[in-house]
């Protein structure tokens, strides 16, 4: 049966009517949502897409009544089976949140308790709505375990969260909303810091859970390739509003909305940069690291071993100004390591660091501190990495005042930075809080690049990111990287935006480099194996979005936003010798 057929079969599972949110003064509009209606049927895996601030986990916050106190609907309704969840007493509401209606995170380190063990913590849904035998909640919980593919449920069930990987973490999330076995699962952006592989798997769980138990799925997510992998119906959002939705079909293929095209041309589509020219090579090295190796060594005692972990083993590479070089692997491949090994955050084991053909590897830290200002880092959590209690003005200017710039002048750079990442100059005063994930992480840029670097690392910066300001942030590197001839080294675990914005690639797996060369080689031809499975595992990669726009007789630059990136440097230089 399709989806159109059991719409009108049955009736919706959920119905959102003319549901709008107010947003309080000093907003650049009136609503956070807007007059917003759809449906979700049984069994119909529903995907909203929007970019920050659109208002889609805004939507998704309402339906399980988790609005923070200063928004609350003005307007319009939210019927659960005939039920208006926003008319409902609070202790029906939370009757309803877990048992009816269950939610998965973004951030599952934030949604679990570091102080309960996994287990504890399902234990616990069950024990407040009602499952008093022990017993029969502890069969439960290593049932949910092992449905939702976790190794050794009874080992997890133990282990606290932080010893659980990123993709571990998530499955024991949506262990939790299933727990009792809910009709309607939402799922706010639950694979968005994910490697590929791990990503695939998840996707392929919730899907796999939807289809046994028969649950309608709200999936909140910026990212079309998940849209093209899971889908039944789309819902697109821009600035609060519904601009269009239908069937997963008539939105990939024939988006009718001129902001549904500009998402779509926005999508990285693997099209390589191709790989770094003979002048760049030419040029003495800005950088080269020589069997470079970094263990880690955790626990040991008396009559108990060390765990060794070898992070990075062996690895050599040559980095020329104008360059861009991919290191591309999942998740404990050991590419974040590489990259605070080279800005000397950690101390390798062995090796050479040649910056401009000086080893920097046996310096300490107080004959580095000079160079410092030379590497700078784009972090992968801009919220973790910006100072709260700081306005973005002072987390700018610090830097270079602690340099020796004057006050005024580093105020000057900031506020050209801030124009130069696309946010207004009202940013200077405020804090990071108050930003979105994709403007924090404009500003962790424009912060790395305040001091004039010759040689960027940046880890994961784009992965959290909608795709039309992930594609601004890209061309916005890239002509950062151009214009000041940079040395920049992209860390990420997406081949399809390393083959983007990289002249040559590495593909790391367990510390170890198992593929290096030309972009355009290592997307479109592949040797190594473990490459292979990294492109099989992309999301929607069936789906051609550039076939699409070009199908709708627009180039992708026309139809997608005009970047920041267009806008003119006054100040940095290109001179080496700078």
């Amino acid at each position: 049966m399709t989806t159109d057929q059991r719409h009108m079969s049955e009736p919706p599972l959920l119905s959102v009517r003319n549901l709008s949110i107010r947003l309080p003064e000093g907003f650049d509009r009136e609503y956070a949502i807007e007059d917003i209606t759809y449906d979700l049927d049984p069994g119909e895996i529903l995907c909203v897409v929007g970019e920050s601030g659109s208002g889609k986990s805004m939507t998704a916050n309402a339906i399980m009544g988790l609005l923070p106190e200063l928004l609350k609907p003005v307007r319009g309704s939210i019927e659960y089976r005939g039920r208006d969840l926003l008319t409902l007493p609070e202790e029906e509401k939370r009757e309803l949140r877990g048992r009816d209606i269950a939610m998965v995170f973004q951030e599952p380190l934030s949604a679990l308790n570091p102080l309960m063990t996994v287990g504890e913590q399902i234990d616990e849904v069950l024990l407040v709505h009602g499952e008093t035998d022990s017993g029969v909640r502890l069969k439960r919980v290593l049932e949910l375990l092992d449905f939702v593919g976790l190794p050794e449920p009874a080992t997890i069930r133990n282990s606290y969260p932080f010893r659980l990987s990123g993709g571990q973490r998530q499955r024991v999330v949506i262990a939790m909303a299933l727990a009792l076995e809910p009709s309607i699962l939402i799922a706010d952006e639950p694979t968005t810091a994910l490697d590929v592989t791990t990503q695939a798997q998840i996707l392929d769980l919730i899907k796999r859970i939807q289809r046994i138990k028969g649950m309608g799925v709200i999936f909140v997510t910026h990212d079309f390739g998940v849209v093209a992998d899971i889908a039944d119906r789309v819902i697109v959002m821009e600035k609060g509003l519904v601009v269009e939705q239908g069937t997963a079909e008539q939105v990939l293929n024939q988006p009718r909305h001129p902001y549904t095209q500009r998402l779509i041309a926005a999508v990285p589509h693997g099209a390589a940069a191709g790989g770094s020219g003979a002048a760049v090579h030419e040029q003495a090295p800005l950088l080269e690291l020589r069997d470079l190796n970094k263990t880690y060594r955790t626990g040991g005692g008396l009559f108990s071993k060390p765990r060794v972990v070898p992070a990075v083993q062996h690895v050599s590479l040559t980095l020329h100004r104008g360059q861009t070089l991919g290191v591309v692997g999942e998740s404990g491949s050991g590419k974040s390591t590489l990259g605070r090994i080279i800005i000397k955050l950690l101390q390798s084991d062995s090796g050479q660091i040649l910056y401009h053909g000086q080893d920097i590897a046996p310096l300490s830290q107080a004959a580095f501190r000079p160079m410092r200002k030379r590497i700078q880092m784009i972090f992968q959590d801009p919220f973790a990495s910006l100072n709260p209690r700081h306005t973005v003005g002072r987390i700018l200017t610090d830097g270079p005042v602690a340099n020796g710039v004057a006050r005024p002048e580093a105020r000057q750079r900031a506020e050209e930075l801030l124009a130069l990442v696309g946010l207004d100059a009202s940013a200077y005063g405020r804090y990071p809080h108050e930003f979105s994930g994709g403007q924090r992480q404009r500003i962790g840029i424009a912060r790395a690049l305040m001091l004039d670097p010759d040689l960027l690392i940046a880890d994961e910066s784009v992965s959290a990111l909608d795709v039309s300001v992930q594609e601004q942030v890209l061309r916005l590197l890239k002509e950062i990287q151009e214009r000041l001839q940079l040395g920049m080294i992209f860390i990420t675990h997406d081949l399809r935006v390393a083959a983007q914005i990289c002249d040559d690639i590495i593909v790391m797996r367990r510390g170890e480099v198992v593929e290096s060369g030309p972009a355009a080689r290592i997307f479109d031809a592949p040797q190594h194996e473990y490459t292979q499975r990294l492109i099989a595992a992309i999301p929607g990669k069936d789906w051609n979005p550039r076939q699409v726009i070009e199908s709708l007789q627009e180039e992708p630059s026309d139809v997608a936003h005009a970047s920041p990136a267009s806008r003119t440097l006054r100040w940095g230089t290109a001179d080496p010798a700078a």
